[in-house]
């Protein structure tokens, strides 16, 4: 009778179990494989670059073709606007008023411009077409042209009425009209965010736009010996007063009173992206802080990535009044796996080990079929 030798590493028996659990092990390594995936790249995306320290009471800036928010801070806080809210006058009037109507100006259209205005220089008897009087109002910032619009457009009460339903249509909620100037009034108020919610609606019009973004001009345009040469008073555009031009830019207003101190809604657009910035009362006693901190926010606008999703710019519900918002844009990396690539990946491992459990039978048949030394 043959005897029977025990098991051990160098039998043969031995040396098949030892192949099976190889194999087996093999297959549970490829399916770990599977799962795991490939190694993910190292991360090359650079930080983000810091906010700027700014001495605005508030600021915002915006991303002008998706309406998202990318830094802001106190962006409904409740400030006086000063002639910023100008953009809001031109936004509800200019589709009202034909560009080629001319008028005559008349002593009642200059009766309530307040003591103390920004004046482009309305005569009275004069004839102006509506396109002058809106090139006085975004060049010279004048409340006589804003005052004469008004009257051509049934009257300061109905005006101020529609500028006040325009603000609530776009979700501006932040903003109280009680002159269609932006001149200190008692009760008038707006924000950073309504502001930029502004302009941005302004960007649709193309009148607007051109308006918005007209360096010189002559007015009035047709000439004549009361004819004079008006300049842009948004320093950013045109470059003055110790201001650099800044590239790109497109618009849109600046204002100044004592109440708001200097305000600007301004934006600019480089490489197909247009990014709005809104900038209210800057603390610094230099009035060219205002065009510098805005030039400092633009700067940062196009560093920080443009948003990866699209929100549009609604009233408030994204926004936290009176402090810091949103101060990063979105980073980039790679996205996690979602359910549907974590089923497959599931189903992946699962037919590599369904495929090994053959070989790991045969493996044992073949030793359990070996005769015995």
């Amino acid at each position: 009778m043959a005897k029977r030798v025990g098991a051990g590493p160098g039998t043969s028996k031995a040396r098949g179990a030892w192949r099976a659990w190889t194999a087996s092990g093999l297959c549970a390594v490829a399916a770990v494989g599977v799962l795991a995936g490939p190694a993910p790249a190292a991360a090359t995306a650079q930080a983000p670059p810091a906010v700027p320290s700014l001495s605005a009471l508030a600021w915002e800036v915006m991303d002008a073709d998706s309406g998202t928010v990318l830094a802001a801070r106190a962006p409904h806080r409740r400030l006086p606007p000063a002639s910023t809210l100008k953009t809001l006058f031109a936004l509800t009037l200019l589709p009202k008023l034909r560009q080629d109507t001319v008028h005559q100006a008349t002593h009642a259209d200059l009766a309530q411009v307040a003591a103390g205005s920004s004046l482009v220089g309305v005569d009275e008897g004069s004839r102006y077409t509506v396109a002058d009087l809106w090139r006085g109002v975004f060049l010279s910032s004048g409340n006589d042209a804003v005052h004469t619009l008004a009257r051509m457009n049934g009257g300061l009460p109905r005006t101020l009425t529609q500028m006040q339903a325009t603000a609530e249509r776009i979700g501006a909620r932040d903003t109280q009209v009680r002159s269609p100037d932006g001149f200190d009034t008692p009760g008038q108020f707006s924000s950073a965010h309504d502001l930029a919610l502004i302009a941005r609606e302004g960007f649709k019009n193309s009148d607007f736009r051109r308006y918005m973004g007209t360096k010189w001009a002559r007015f009035p345009a047709a000439g004549g010996p009361k004819a004079f040469g008006i300049q842009n008073t948004n320093r950013l555009l045109v470059g003055s007063h110790g201001v650099r031009p800044y590239p790109g830019l497109i618009g849109v207003k600046n204002g100044y009173t004592s109440q708001a101190g200097t305000t600007l809604v301004t934006a600019a657009t480089r490489e197909g992206r247009t990014v709005l910035v809104t900038v209210m009362n800057p603390q610094k006693e230099s009035f060219n802080a205002v065009y510098e901190e805005a030039r400092a926010l633009l700067d940062w606008g196009f560093a920080a990535k443009p948003p990866r999703a699209v929100h549009n710019a609604g009233p408030q519900q994204h926004l936290t009044a009176h402090k810091l918002v949103a101060a990063t844009p979105v980073s980039s990396g790679t996205p996690d796996a979602g359910p549907g690539l974590t089923r497959h990946l599931g189903a992946a491992a699962a037919l590599v080990v369904l495929s090994c459990i053959p070989l790991v039978i045969r493996r044992r048949l073949r030793g359990r079929r070996r005769p015995l030394a």
